[in-house]
């Protein structure tokens, strides 16, 4: 049976001091963050997901985006190498959680340097940005643990955003959505559909047809209507100063064992 289990970490206090690297650092409230996050955890209980909280690590400030710290493909565990030095201690409590959880568990090792936020997984297609985070040792090594359990993997450039899924992420029919401006090579993607917002390129599919996403893309969610999907709006303008969205915040475990 598929699981559902959601990682996820408490914002630091130090958040205010997070990374930003295509934006222009603006003033965060680290208190409004907290209340949004908290609001973010229930948003995920109340469609079905059971939330594990892995150890805070208050003095990373990127701390809460843990999907940054690993890669999931079926029961097995990837532990990232941050492309920024300064994230590679948030990796130490994930890797506790998920062997906790009973994930086989796999490391990036130096040189390699990988953030889980360039990893976007369509069925056993396993995209995976090359850009700032995320270097060719990386990706070499990313294919050497996922590829002999049937992942194909496609590389995919990224330099005018974050991460690969800063860009795109996809629809539960496998359709990969973005924001057209910040999308490179859209020809490597079977189907692909542009949407009106940059936010709006951001979902995490809760089942059901259920799609949780920033509330800063109201005509993206109108346009995932009338596709017949359930958009599950969550405030998360806070974290969308340092680079954030709805994938970032959790880890969603669909394969263990259970």
């Amino acid at each position: 049976m598929p699981s559902s289990k959601a990682l996820i970490r408490r914002p630091s206090p130090r958040l205010a001091e997070g990374l930003v690297t295509h934006v222009e650092r603006r003033p965060v409230d680290t208190g409004a963050a907290l209340a949004q996050w908290e609001a973010y955890a229930e948003a995920l209980r109340e469609n079905g997901w059971e939330t594990v909280e892995t150890e805070p690590a208050d003095d990373c400030p990127d701390g809460v985006f843990v999907e940054d710290t690993v890669v999931m493909f079926r029961n097995v565990a990837l532990i990232a190498r941050p492309g920024a030095e300064s994230r590679r201690p948030e990796t130490t409590a994930v890797e506790e959680s998920l062997a906790r959880l009973g994930c086989s568990v796999n490391w990036v090792w130096e040189p390699g340097t990988l953030d889980g936020g360039d990893v976007l997984k369509i069925g056993d297609t396993v995209y995976v940005g090359r850009g700032g985070r995320t270097n060719a040792a990386g990706v070499q090594q990313l294919r050497a643990a996922f590829e002999p359990l049937g992942a194909r993997v496609v590389p995919v450039p990224v330099s005018k955003v974050l991460h690969l899924k800063s860009a795109v992420t996809a629809l539960p029919d496998g359709t990969v959505i973005g924001y057209e401006p910040l999308v490179e090579q859209i020809s490597l993607f079977p189907r692909f559909l542009p949407v009106p917002e940059e936010s709006g390129a951001h979902v995490v599919l809760l089942g059901g047809g259920k799609l949780l996403m920033a509330a800063s893309a109201p005509k993206t969610a109108e346009l995932f209507k009338d596709l017949g999907y359930v958009p599950v709006l969550v405030d998360i303008s806070e974290f969308e100063k340092l680079e954030g969205c709805v994938t970032c915040l959790s880890v969603r475990l669909r394969d263990l064992h259970t």
